[in-house]
């Protein structure tokens, strides 16, 4: 089958080497997304183990779509409707792209729920409700040129929510994000890590469960179960084969995090503790500048505040020059990542970076920078 993914921007690349690695026969990074090919075994799977995807889409029919009109055919003739979507069912319906007929997003949903409900009345005299959150169903429409895709989403909600992370701070990063910049950075279990502004702990979270592999998706529900063709054996299958990947038992170099900010700090442990780590995340509640650095080769890894969301631009000038000083002095040998958004404020470091890569981060351009420390 055929599929895309949906990914950060930045990490699409990072997609289609996680999805190829998960088994994927093909992956071809695009902007924002990863077209890829697999089988349902494969399709169930990334459900299951894949980190980066904020959802991941089964094409499903193809048509041409140029207006209103055979938009409605189309959508009509793409599946059995009879086996894929009866009056009982609720369903949503997610438009992406427009073309010269289909402009606005909210008349083009409409139309699609228009087609289904009318062939539904005209088969059973009665229709499915919509359901925005929790659907039995969700459709999705993409338009590009003169052609339609409708695929089908395995998930009513993003991906990229683990469901452990119930407390957050004031500007957090999202869990697919954190994980691709740790992916980046070629972080391995075998050392070290702190995170000097660890917010409520996300980046630690991420890097602690990749290490034992915990599959993101196995306590989480999907709406693949609800599917015409749904193999309810294979998915017993992958769902063992993700739990003989479990490494519960595996002993980690430190992970340690740390947060000044006292209501944060209790964030970041709250989450910890809902993620099943709290023997494996260290979460100070302190200033960086009162850390002791462990032995040994490790990594710092940070997204600390860039003057835009959290902080007055000049008042963290300062915070930037002593976070610079503290890691030469303290961290030699050590690498340091560090996502920053704000040029001006990186230079404050006086170090320079080896590395640049660019990261949206919630809509602002960000750098993924590696830094030598010495």
């Amino acid at each position: 089958m055929k599929g895309v993914a949906v990914v950060p921007q930045g990490l699409e690349e990072e997609g289609a080497k996680e999805l190829k690695e998960l088994g994927a026969i093909s992956a071809l990074p695009k902007r924002r997304t990863v077209l890829f090919e697999t089988d349902m075994g494969g399709f169930y799977r990334f459900h299951l183990q894949a980190r980066l995807p904020f959802r991941l889409l089964r094409e499903m029919a193809s048509f041409q779509c140029f207006d209103r009109q055979s938009l409605y055919a189309g959508v009509q003739d793409a599946l059995d409707w009879d086996a894929w979507l009866n009056p009982s069912m609720t369903f949503r319906v997610d438009i992406t792209g427009i073309n010269s007929g289909l402009r606005h997003s909210h008349f083009t949903a409409l139309e699609v729920k228009n087609a289904l409900v009318d062939f539904q009345r005209q088969r059973w005299g009665a229709r499915s409700d919509i359901n925005l959150k929790q659907p039995d169903i969700c459709l999705h429409l993409h338009l590009h040129g003169d052609r339609a895709v409708l695929s089908l989403d395995g998930s009513s909600s993003s991906l990229h929510r683990r469901g452990h992370r119930a407390a957050m701070g004031m500007a957090p990063l999202k869990e697919n994000v954190a994980l691709g910049l740790l992916r980046l950075s070629g972080w391995k279990p075998s050392k070290s890590l702190i995170d000097p502004f660890c917010g409520s702990g996300t980046l630690l979270i991420e890097a602690a469960s990749l290490a034992m592999g915990l599959a993101p998706g196995l306590e989480r529900s999907f709406l693949l179960d609800r599917w015409a063709d749904f193999d309810l054996g294979l998915w017993k299958k992958e769902q063992d084969f993700a739990r003989r990947l479990q490494k519960k038992d595996i002993k980690l170099p430190p992970i340690i995090g740390c947060e000044e900010d006292s209501k944060i700090s209790t964030y970041a442990r709250y989450n910890v503790e809902s993620a099943g780590l709290t023997n494996v995340i260290q979460i100070k509640n302190s200033h960086f500048r009162d850390l002791v650095i462990p032995d040994g080769p490790g990594l710092i890894i940070c997204n600390p505040p860039y003057g835009k969301r959290l902080g007055i631009e000049d008042d963290l000038l300062d915070l930037y020059e002593e976070l610079g000083c503290f890691l030469k002095k303290n961290a030699s040998g050590w690498e340091l990542w560090l996502l920053s958004g704000n040029p001006k404020l990186t230079r404050s470091l006086k170090m320079k970076s080896t590395k640049r890569i660019p990261i949206s981060n919630g809509g602002l351009d960000c750098r993924w920078l590696k830094y030598q420390i010495n």
